[in-house]
């Protein structure tokens, strides 16, 4: 069952939208060749403390780390580590969570450490506008895969794949909620997008194959032929008047 949110419930994830948007934003302008992502983590652990908020992730089913770093190859729910240093050419994946005033907020944003590729910086842009395509279906009356659609056949119109063992959430009183949210499938299928829901749409898109594999740390994901994958996301909640994104 989906969820459909108060307006004030509403209220309260716009609050934490913008203030995990805020983390985000300082988290990204801290990053630079020499760290290492458990840097990051603390940096995120200090700007938190900062906002009066926790972390969504922390012992969420075990996972040990304040936020996620995913560098290159790494699609989803890296660990931050000491021994896991930045450097130039990298491309760093940051996904946070936050949990205010009983509601949630999740965000995921790749960004280049210094000089990359050319077609590294073409992935994290198609990436980037492959959310922005799907984020234009979450409309009321639409279905649930227009959404899905509409980041697979962006992606793939550039020669890219789109990851199928991770998908994106509802979100609320809960970290994930109903639905999933896939980042491919055929259009016109699934639920009925309603005003009041509230989803966090995250396309991850790989250079080369799709398929991913879990380490054995038992939470990073990595692309099988260690290809680089970029990963963005948002909080976007449904409304008569269009999407309206919660973590701007």
């Amino acid at each position: 069952m989906i969820a459909i949110k108060s307006e004030k419930d509403l209220e309260v994830m716009r609050k934490a939208g913008k203030i995990l948007a805020r983390i985000l934003q300082r988290l990204t302008a801290s990053v630079g060749p020499g760290m290492s992502t458990a840097d990051l983590a603390d940096k995120a652990q200090e700007f938190m403390r900062e906002e009066k908020v926790v972390s969504a992730f922390k012992g969420y089913k075990g996972y040990p780390g304040v936020i996620c770093t995913s560098l290159n190859e790494e699609v989803v729910h890296g660990i931050p580590s000491v021994r896991r240093k930045i450097k130039d050419g990298d491309i760093l994946s940051l996904d946070a969570g936050i949990k205010y005033e009983g509601c949630f907020s999740d965000a995921a944003v790749t960004l280049p450490v210094g000089r990359v590729g050319a077609r590294c910086s073409d992935l994290m842009k198609v990436t980037r506008d492959a959310l922005l395509e799907g984020i234009r279906q979450a409309v009321p009356d639409n279905r649930l895969y227009d959404i899905s659609y509409a980041i697979q056949s962006y992606a793939e119109k550039y020669g890219f794949s789109i990851v199928r063992q991770f998908v994106g959430h509802g979100i609320g009183k809960s970290l994930h909620e109903d639905p999933e949210v896939p980042n491919f499938g055929r259009p016109h299928q699934g639920e009925i997008l309603k005003s009041g829901m509230v989803l966090a749409i995250e396309p991850m898109v790989n250079m080369g194959t799709w398929e991913c594999r879990i380490l054995e740390d038992g939470w990073t994901a990595i692309t099988s032929d260690g290809e680089v994958s970029a990963h963005f996301e948002h909080t976007v909640a449904i409304t008569e008047h269009g999407p309206e994104i919660l973590t701007q």
